[in-house]
């Protein structure tokens, strides 16, 4: 009861944290753009004037300054919910958080094309992460809360609890368990109803009445998610060149966001619907009746201003821009049918909600998110067959032929292998100075066969470890081999050195169980000494294969035990 208590108020802040964050965008959007309070900016037919194109240039090279500002503080990149609990046990830094939202502000707040989802998620999942330590709950409770965090800013901001709890169980905690499913609903639920009351903009999509589709009606929905698989894979690469490209003309990174403002300020000329979120862009394209160039106009646009800001640093997410794009397309491809008669009864606003649950499953690897949110936001359980097809299809093509989705190809292309949400963190903290025995005798390899006979006979131990005249690592004896029968006229002080095995084969504290259990494959060895380090090679333990899996059974055996509850 505990947890679910603590869910719901996680999911009350986190609402608060939607509405102030929501506010502060809509207010830099009415200062800077000249707008009405609540009007949307990519909503918008044209900017009032071609010079607020500068804007997004005044906002990169704020960003820029304050990423300067940011190194004083922190000299790591920050880290996501997703990366907090797959690696650091639901660890987030509160200070970090609230850097990252204030820079997603100040992104999306002067037109850069990038989602708010990025910044409330991060700081309500910090705020349960800080309750969590605070309390000094237990690590599968505090990612946990780390999840709820990010549940309660899902569902605030689209009105969507269940959209939120899922985003919660795929995306942060990694799994659906019984255990996790009452907390995670709390602060959902909480979440969404806090948000009502707070008066937080949710807009509902209308699709009329949709005829119940048949079997062979969900046809062309599968191929629109192929496309979209494709599209979200072209997505994330073309961030990541964008990237590769700006390092290679080495312009510092204070300096990227200001030249990403210029291309899209230069985008928004042609449409504001490339500016911030996309939000007020999704309602107004759904409703409009376009062509097939202005929507394929549209997307391409939206397309580069999003690759463009977030390759030239401007922080943000793509979840929203995501929902804007898979819109467009999936209109694009509905149109297209319609109109070359493959599929002349298309329904060309449900392709463009499969669309936009397709792409955003895609990208953000999420699809029963993706295809719970369409159908909360449409209310019409009609289309869930097409939506939840469509999009799962999107998210196994993009994990079996790209292998990420865009959060973990973010850690990727900073060296961390991470794939998922699952707690590897468990098992990389497991290392060798964990599990090794630091209570060892060692000898000298100047002993002779006389003496390590006296010292350690048949049965005392098997293996010793032997180290040089200077303390160093020199190798192990297998105490059977010291009594074996030796050659006729070897001397009695014969020393042990030739019997001396693995002479360069140890291993290192800060391995971790992985790469210490390859190492012992590898040398064929049943147990290794440990040194403190390369250079000084130092013995400070020693560790048993045996030993070592049974802690690695251990540890996978309490992992499962957090997964189900």
């Amino acid at each position: 009861m505990l947890l679910v208590a603590l869910g719901t108020v996680i999911g009350v802040v986190a609402a608060a944290v939607v509405y102030v964050v929501g506010r502060l965008t809509s207010v830099l959007h009415a200062v800077l753009f000249g707008l009405p309070y609540d009007a949307h900016l990519s909503a918008q037919e044209a900017l009032a004037s071609p010079y607020m194109a500068v804007v997004p240039v005044v906002g990169g090279a704020i960003l820029g300054g304050s990423i300067i500002l940011a190194r004083r503080f922190r000299t790591r990149p920050p880290v996501d919910p997703i990366e907090a609990n797959a690696v650091h046990g639901g660890l987030m830094s509160f200070r970090e958080s609230l850097i990252v939202t204030s820079q997603t502000v100040i992104s999306s707040g002067f037109g850069a094309s990038v989602g708010l989802e990025a910044g409330f998620t991060q700081l309500s999942s910090a705020i349960g992460s800080w309750l969590g330590s605070r309390l000094r709950l237990r690590r599968n409770e505090i990612r946990l809360l780390v999840g709820c965090g990010a549940a309660g800013a899902i569902a605030a901001a689209f009105g969507a609890p269940i959209t939120g709890a899922f985003y919660a169980f795929e995306l942060i905690i990694g799994v659906y368990s019984a255990g996790t499913l009452a907390p995670v609903l709390a602060a959902a639920l909480s979440a969404s109803f806090f948000a009502q009351q707070l008066g937080v903009l949710q807009a509902p999509i209308s699709l009329g009445t949709v005829p119940a589709l048949a079997a062979r009606d969900i046809v062309p929905f599968m191929a629109l998610g192929v496309v979209c698989a494709l599209v979200s894979i072209a997505m994330m690469l073309m961030v990541a060149w964008i990237e590769q490209g700006l390092s290679r003309l080495k312009l510092q990174q204070p300096l990227r966001p200001a030249i990403g403002g210029i291309a899209v300020g230069l985008l928004a000329l042609a449409t504001p619907a490339v500016l911030s979120t996309g939000h007020g862009a999704l309602v107004v394209q759904l409703a409009a009746q376009a062509s097939l160039a202005s929507v394929a106009l549209v997307f391409a646009l939206k397309f580069l201003a999003s690759c463009i800001s977030l390759g030239a640093g401007f922080r943000g997410g793509l979840f929203f821009a995501s929902l804007l794009m898979g819109a467009m397309l999936g209109k694009f491809y509905g149109l297209a049918l319609a109109q070359t008669g493959l599929a002349p009864d298309i329904d060309v606003l449900l392709a463009s909600v499969v669309g936009m649950a397709s792409l955003a499953a895609g990208v953000v690897g999420g699809p029963l998110t993706m295809a719970f949110l369409v159908l909360e936001m449409t209310r019409d359980l009609a289309i869930s067959a097409a939506v939840m097809v469509a999009a799962g299809l999107a998210a196994l093509l993009v994990r079996e032929l790209f292998g990420f989705s865009f959060s973990t190809w973010r850690l990727h292309l900073r060296g961390e292998n991470v794939r998922s949400a699952h707690d590897v963190g468990r098992l990389r903290n497991l290392t060798v100075q964990r599990m090794m025995r630091a209570d060892i005798r060692t000898v000298t390899e100047r002993t002779t066969i006389g003496e390590f006979r006296l010292l350690f006979p048949l049965g005392s131990t098997e293996r010793v470890v032997v180290t040089d005249t200077s303390g160093r690592y020199a190798g192990i004896v297998v105490v059977a081999d010291a009594f074996q029968p030796r050659p006729e006229g070897e001397s009695p002080q014969q020393t042990i050195s030739p019997l001396l095995r693995y002479r360069d084969n140890f291993l290192l504290p800060g391995l971790n169980a992985a790469d210490a259990a390859a190492t012992f494959k590898r040398v064929g060895s049943e147990e290794l000494a440990v040194v403190d380090n390369l250079g000084n090679r130092n013995v400070v333990g020693l560790l048993t294969e045996a030993h070592l899996l049974r802690r690695y059974a251990e540890e996978l055996d309490k992992g499962l035990k957090d997964l189900t509850g």
